[in-house]
């Protein structure tokens, strides 16, 4: 065991056995062994740090116990500025990428109404389809979805300027697709329709298709403007539309379009050969739709369509308008009778079927 005045490691290798400090005991009090000097509290400062005005000449070596304490401190500061870091990137980024709120409202199913508008007398006709346009109220309207202008999209309390501006298009596109469409109006293209419809409709627009039925839920014609392609054709591919796009926000959550247009068609018979010696006849379609979208209808550009509002003429309140519509073409008056009788006493919702005139202003004036 090391005595009072021997280093902390006891004596050091080398010295003489049986003499207790060697050779050079009279220095035993000022010489030290490297494990003394490591085990001192105070260190001297080299000659290059006491170069400095007023360096003092010593400086206190941290002990093992405060330099684990210093080294920890650290750490944990360290730890602390990484969390507060973590944290703040995920609120950033949180912000910047809200994430879409899931869906909790199903949409609502469609109500139709289609009322036919019957002349009080013979449709008048012509050979050239642009004469009739000249000579009716659809004179200045434009032709396709250029009649279909979208009013300025502004933000609303809850929705951007972008996603007004969607709601709009997204409308417009449902127009087009459904009221200007050849292939539609002629033919049995209904899928550029069908893509544009909230997933909870489907069913229901499927089965209007398949099995059309006037109870005001199932009228394909409330859907689209189609025509029987047996019994009518095109006479001016070129389709004259006016109209105006409204919006409304319902909530925070949803945004209203509603769009009131009169699409003005030059029909004539459908034949098996060119149809020149046909006469063209003007078929007016006055359709007022409610559309509305939430968040998750806006990502994905598409819509539920509420309600359809439909008049359409010349029309035969005699004949079944709820799968195709089929004009009364150049010539030819309205036949005698109503529309179809409506059961009071039958079971199920059914919607009253409804029948108009159609005003003598709304066709073309007579030909000079």
């Amino acid at each position: 065991m090391a005595g009072p005045g021997d280093p902390p490691e006891g004596t050091p290798e080398g010295t003489p056995e049986g003499v207790p400090g060697g050779g050079e005991e009279e220095y035993r009090s000022v010489v030290f062994d490297e494990s003394f000097v490591r085990a001192a509290r105070l260190q001297e400062f080299s000659a290059s740090e006491r170069v400095g005005e007023h360096a003092p000449a010593v400086r206190r070596r941290p002990t093992a116990a405060a330099a684990a304490a210093h080294r920890l401190s650290r750490q944990a500061l360290i730890l602390v500025l990484l969390i507060v870091v973590a944290f703040a990137t995920a609120i950033f980024m949180g912000v910047r990428n809200p994430a879409p709120p899931p869906r909790h409202r199903p949409a609502d199913p469609l109500r139709t109404t289609v009322v036919p508008l019957a002349p009080r007398g013979v449709v008048p006709g012509a050979q050239d389809a642009a004469a009739l346009f000249a000579r009716s109220p659809a004179a200045e309207y434009k032709a396709g979805a250029a009649g279909i202008g979208l009013p300025a999209a502004r933000r609303t309390a809850h929705f951007s300027d972008s996603q007004v501006l969607t709601a709009l298009t997204t409308a417009k596109d449902y127009l087009v697709a459904s009221s200007l469409d050849p292939d539609a109006l002629t033919g049995d293209e209904v899928r550029s329709v069908r893509i544009l419809l909230d997933p909870d409709q489907l069913d229901q627009f499927d089965r209007s298709f398949e099995r059309p039925a006037a109870d005001g839920r199932h009228t394909a014609t409330g859907w689209l403007v189609r025509f029987d392609p047996k019994h009518t054709e095109l006479a001016d591919q070129r389709v004259r539309v006016h109209g105006s796009l409204h919006v409304d926000e319902v909530n925070s959550e949803l945004i209203d379009v509603t769009a009131e247009h009169t699409f003005v068609y030059a029909v004539r018979p459908a034949t098996d050969e060119n149809g020149d010696g046909e006469r063209a006849s003007l078929f007016t379609v006055h359709r007022v739709l409610h559309f509305r979208f939430d968040r998750e209808d806006l990502q994905r550009q598409r819509t539920e369509l509420l309600t359809s509002h439909v008049q359409a003429g010349p029309l035969s309140c005699a004949t079944a308008s709820a799968d195709r519509l089929r004009p009364l073409l150049a010539g030819q008056t309205a036949k005698p009778g109503g529309p179809a009788a409506t059961d009071p006493y039958a079971s199920g919702a059914h919607d009253t079927a409804l029948c108009g005139t159609l005003a003598d202003s709304a066709q073309p004036s007579p030909g000079s």
